[in-house]
């Protein structure tokens, strides 16, 4: 029952939601458990608008690096180097004091000091532009016969953009696009870590697990329950993406489709 108790006045505090104060001594493993399970719900947060949104730029940058057109094709260029080219924590930082500074001059900008939008922006336009890099490398592996076969059916502009040329970039590009969504939920550890703040300690779940270790002086119990959340996670992303991707690729015989689905995580970026 008091673990029950502590769920129902913790479960939801990231959001705030219960209890306004947090436990001070004599730590149990429900406390740390059910926090930084709280704490979960802003890393979910922050990935999932994120790569939504940034699916939708990604295709837009990918097609205008691909583009004939000078502007489109070096703005595209650019917009993948500088985010690709600089840490995320570096962005991170950045951005925070850019709209702090914008803050002053224009109220406009005081939502974007907060995490729940600055870095959430700054996540949505990193991701993109990896996401951007992967799509344009799979555009430019779209076998010419396909093309070919579309022009043949008289199929052009949109809507062989749609029947074809979509569909296929997305088949080709999905291992690799699973792999940037596991990434991307990893990174939105570095959040609070990078210069915008926790407001009333409403943290993600990196946050409250930094939070206990540093109380506690003992980081192998809240660090090893922030993995256990982030590797039960992945496995949710995979099942989800693996889903996705055998839609994709329903029309292909079964052996291939074993054989192109396989877990490749990304150790570094």
């Amino acid at each position: 029952m008091e673990c029950l108790d502590t769920i129902a006045d913790y479960g939801l505090r990231s959001i705030g939601i219960g209890e306004r104060l947090l436990p001070r001594e004599n730590f149990t493993l429900c406390q740390q458990f059910t926090l930084i399970g709280s704490g979960m719900l802003w890393n979910i947060y922050f990935g999932v608008l994120s790569l939504l949104a940034g699916f939708f730029l990604a295709t837009a940058v990918a097609l205008g690096k691909a583009a004939r057109n000078p502007v489109l094709r070096k703005s595209s260029e650019w917009f993948i180097f500088i985010f690709r080219g600089s840490p995320l924590f570096i962005q991170f930082f950045f951005a925070y004091f850019l709209f702090l500074a914008l803050k002053g001059q224009y109220p406009f900008f005081d939502p974007f000091t907060a995490a729940w939008l600055g870095a959430l922006l700054v996540l949505f336009l990193n991701t993109s532009a990896y996401t951007g890099e992967i799509f344009y490398g799979a555009l430019q592996s779209i076998p010419k016969g396909d093309i070919e076969a579309a022009d043949a059916y008289g199929l052009s502009g949109w809507s062989r953009f749609r029947r074809v040329i979509w569909p296929t970039m997305l088949r080709l590009a999905w291992p690799a696009y699973t792999n940037e969504a596991i990434f991307l939920f990893h990174s939105t550890t570095l959040v609070y870590f990078s210069g915008f703040p926790a407001w009333q300690q409403k943290g993600d779940a990196l946050y409250y697990a930094s939070y206990f270790a540093d109380k506690t002086f003992n980081p192998f119990v809240p660090y090893p329950i922030l993995a256990g959340y982030f590797i039960l996670l992945t496995l949710v992303i995979i099942t989800l993406m693996g889903r996705i991707g055998a839609r994709l690729n329903r029309h292909l015989p079964q052996e291939a489709k074993r054989t192109r689905f396989r877990f490749r995580p990304q150790l570094i970026r």
